[in-house]
């Protein structure tokens, strides 16, 4: 019997670097740059002119086909769907979205505040929430890395 799980992970983090440091690493085409986990990261070739589709490929032979749904450059974020995936993934789908904010006044001042959201189908099991709340932890560790150096 299966554990009822809520199908939804948010994860979140403080980057001691100011907005625009952040942001310039949110595009799908360019996550293998700082996270740790992607061996790359790059555009589908053949897909139509109005769609960005961008395989990321695992360091652990996972692949995945992921489609940006939405991006604001002005509210900074982005949507993106797992549209195929090998080996076949144990649910159907999820709608995750990356959104950052600068922290504007107080001790971390000239920071940004990052949150990534996953929203999975009612068939994901625990496993799958718990697998994808600690690969968003890693990844915005490995994001605050990248948008801190010199």
């Amino acid at each position: 019997m299966s554990i009822p799980t809520s199908t939804s992970v948010v994860e979140s983090a403080v980057i001691k670097a100011p907005l625009s440091h952040v942001w310039h690493h949110i595009k799908l085409q360019d996550f293998s740059n700082f996270w740790s986990a992607l061996k790359s990261s790059q555009f589908v070739k053949g897909t139509s002119d109005e769609t960005d589709v961008v395989q990321w490929s695992f360091k652990d032979g996972t692949q995945l086909e992921v489609k940006q749904e939405e991006h604001s450059t002005i509210n900074h974020y982005i949507t993106y769907s797992v549209i195929t995936a090998k080996p076949e993934l144990s649910y159907s789908s999820v709608l995750s979205t990356i959104r950052c904010y600068a922290i504007t006044s107080g001790e971390l001042e000239g920071s940004t505040f990052v949150e990534w959201t996953g929203n999975f189908s009612s068939d994901a099991d625990a496993g799958v929430i718990q697998d994808a709340k600690f690969k968003r932890r890693d990844a915005l560790n490995d994001l605050a890395k990248a948008a801190t150096k010199k």
